[in-house]
């Protein structure tokens, strides 16, 4: 490992008559000698350690453990400790639009100490970025507020840094280190710069990378020594998040060309291999995560995350988050459904005939899961008895025609992106899918309605939280930190909002599975007709 935090043992001459050479130069000379090796890679004490740094070199007899800020490679004291301590706890963060998930790694072993996730608190003044960009900037006619989204998020943070702490069994301030990535608003925010232009023709940050501050100077309750490092982003729509995604999947190592797919609030598509990568990103994710639904949620525990049913009865079976197998009996009863669950009630609907081609519930066919309700037609996935406080949960054709449209900018945005680098899908020798949504879909049911390309299904590779692993790897590899950096130089990116070629496949794609069947060949020809 090459941490952001090091240790250096070192030892030096005390001063003497003939030897006056200040304090911190004495030990800025030891360290250079100790680490010659590397080069000359040590920058000056910062002002706001120096008092401390000089005064713990004293006490330790001219002696101890340097502790090493790494800051764009170049190594900078900020503590000296009388030995190497048991552990060296950092943070990692992944400062998501509507959750922030968090680990407390060791980074003299690399052992993850603890692990935690909390809302994000500034969902009370807007639930999507573009609202709080707006809030943030006076769209209310209101000061300050720019001040008040970023202590909502510095609290968060400080409250995760608390909860990871305690799992540990250490203080939040003996937490030496913050890396977190995040998509270019959220990092904004993060640090209090004003998002202002990030929303508005040519759609510009106020900066890409940031570079290391002090927690102390953010009001960040770590050690008064921790450094925070924002990944650097590449423009408005293509941030640190993505970024670390790039270098979690090691797309950007990959000799063949490789995809990576992270659908939060927006769908982030990236292809490339070692020697290019091209970007896009769209507004697909809402659906696919469950968030467009009345009744749908992010996945977590009592969550319907699987959908089947019976084509020649008709039975319905799910499963929820939490539980042991499909349609268990001792599952937890339900309260919702996430974007997995979505993705197989379409494709399970389709094979059983229930809805046509355009995604349409067909009355006849639904028996007594037909709910008629004040927004019209409703399909019931679980009854009153199998949910939560006896409240069915439903999805209507209008939850129906949102993930239709979902599904289908999806396929789109993908298709726009493999025709502008000028190659086919099976050109892809894997497919990287990122988030909650990479983890819990099945990638054969999104292939039969549509939303993914018809390759075959281990091409297909769940990722998990690919922000949070980068920022995790960011902490603990100076490979990884470079990686980034390099990444965000060469990478291209596409805008599709001008992009004619994407409004005519999406046009294409909203249809189950696709308009064009010879594009999704596994799909048997007659789930395709209505018999």
């Amino acid at each position: 490992m090459s941490s952001l935090v090091r240790l250096q043992p070192v030892a030096a001459p005390p001063p003497s008559l003939s030897d006056n050479t200040a304090d911190l130069d004495r030990l800025l000379r030891a360290l250079r000698h100790d680490l010659a090796a590397e080069g000359d890679r040590l920058l000056s004490v910062p002002h706001r350690r120096m008092t401390r740094v000089a005064e713990r070199f004293r006490a330790c007899g001219f002696g101890g453990v340097a502790v090493l800020n790494e800051d764009q490679g170049r190594l900078e004291p900020v503590d000296l400790l009388p030995a190497i301590p048991p552990r060296l706890p950092a943070m990692a963060l992944d400062l998501g639009t509507t959750h922030l998930e968090a680990v407390l790694l060791d980074l003299l072993s690399g052992q993850e100490l603890a692990r935690a996730t909390r809302v994000n608190s500034q969902i009370s003044h807007g639930d999507d970025i573009l609202t709080r960009i707006h809030y943030a900037t006076g769209g209310r006619g209101r000061e300050g507020c720019l001040e008040v989204l970023q202590q909502a998020v510095l609290g968060d943070t400080n409250a995760l840094a608390r909860e990871l702490a305690a799992v540990a069994g250490c203080a939040a301030t003996d937490i030496r280190a913050l890396s977190l990535a995040g998509n270019s608003a959220m990092a904004h925010l993060f640090l209090g710069l004003n998002p202002y232009h990030l929303c508005r023709e040519p759609y510009i940050p106020l900066v890409n990378s940031p570079g290391p501050v002090a927690a102390a100077e953010l009001g960040l309750k770590l050690h008064a020594a921790a450094p925070v490092h924002v990944l650097p982003g590449v423009g408005a729509y293509f941030g640190g998040d993505l970024l670390a995604g790039i270098v979690a999947s090691d797309l950007d190592l990959a000799e063949k060309p490789e995809m990576l797919i992270d659908v939060g609030t927006n769908a982030e598509v990236v292809v490339g291999c070692r020697d290019w990568l091209v970007a896009c990103a769209g507004a697909a994710g809402p659906a696919l995560e469950g968030g467009v639904a009345k009744m749908g949620m992010r996945a977590g525990p009592g969550v319907i995350e699987r959908v089947d049913i019976d084509p020649a009865s008709g039975r319905l079976t799910f499963r929820v988050i939490g539980a042991p197998a499909l349609g268990a009996v001792a599952a937890p009863k339900a309260r919702g459904i996430c974007g997995s669950g979505m993705i197989d009630l379409l494709a399970a609907l389709f094979q059983a005939e229930m809805i046509d081609i355009r995604g349409k519930l067909r009355p006849e066919k639904l028996g007594d899961r037909l709910l008629a309700g004040s927004d019209g037609p409703a399909f019931i996935v679980a009854r009153a008895e199998e949910a939560v406080d006896g409240q069915p949960v439903t999805v209507s054709q209008i939850d129906l025609d949102a993930l239709m449209r979902s599904k289908a900018a999806m396929y789109a945005i993908l298709g726009t992106l493999m025709e502008q680098v000028g190659l086919p899908f099976a050109a892809l020798e894997r497919i990287h899918v990122a988030g909650a949504f990479g983890r819990h879909i099945d990638p054969r049911r999104a292939v039969i309605m549509g939303m993914i390309p018809d390759l075959p299904l281990s091409t297909y590779r769940p990722l998990g939280n690919s922000s949070l692993a980068g920022a995790r790897r960011y902490l603990l590899e100076g490979e990884a930190r470079r990686r980034i950096g390099e990444v965000a130089r060469k990478i291209t990116y596409i805008e599709l909002n001008v992009n004619h070629e994407f409004m005519i496949r999406f046009s294409g794609s909203r249809f189950i599975p696709h308009t064009d069947r010879a594009l999704f060949p596994s799909v048997p020809y007659q789930l395709t007709e209505n018999r």
